[in-house]
């Protein structure tokens, strides 16, 4: 019985694909048949009002739909146009589970939107963390170098006041 449903499954996904294969070749071929680049295309639209006025509300949809990209929104605006959108569907469909999820619908945040408010803060604390962290580091850069030369000066002192030998093995031997 499993090797029968398996092989009635696996020649259903052979026919899907190759179902598949056939509308991405048809869709291909009218695109290439009937694109807008195509002249005959452009002659009729040239000559058709009616295909003009499609064209010309077709480019209006598109230049609204590129502002409401670029223009924030309110939260509840995925809900109210996914409400209108069920809005022209049947009766039986508007009242379907998922129909009721669709409804209540929000757009899921980013990180970015979420946290955005306390990226100016958190720039100027990483700033001042930075800057501590440098003093820091260069005051023990200039302590070492103090150090390194007062020893020499207080080295060069006992060597011209006691002698050579003596400042040699006061400062050499705790080196």
């Amino acid at each position: 019985m499993d090797e029968k449903g398996d092989g009635i499954s696996m020649l259903a996904a052979i026919k899907e694909n190759r179902c598949k294969r056939l509308r991405n070749w048809l869709w291909k071929l009218l695109a290439e048949r009937f694109s807008i680049e195509q002249q005959w295309v452009q002659d009729h639209i040239a000559n058709c009002p009616k295909c003009r006025g499609r064209i010309a509300r077709l480019g209006r949809v598109d230049a609204a739909l590129a502002l409401l990209k670029a223009e924030p929104h309110s939260i509840d605006l995925l809900m109210r146009a996914n409400t209108q959108a069920i809005g022209v569907l049947k009766h039986s469909l508007r009242e379907t589970a998922k129909a009721c999820k669709l409804r209540r619908a929000r757009p899921e945040s980013t990180i970015l939107e979420r946290y955005g408010k306390y990226k100016r803060p958190l720039f100027h604390a990483a700033a001042c963390v930075a800057v501590a962290v440098l003093l820091k580091i260069s005051t023990f850069s200039s302590a070492g170098k103090f150090r390194a030369g007062s020893q020499k000066a207080v080295e060069h002192y006992y060597a011209s006041r006691a002698g050579e030998d003596i400042a040699g093995e006061v400062f050499r031997s705790h080196a």
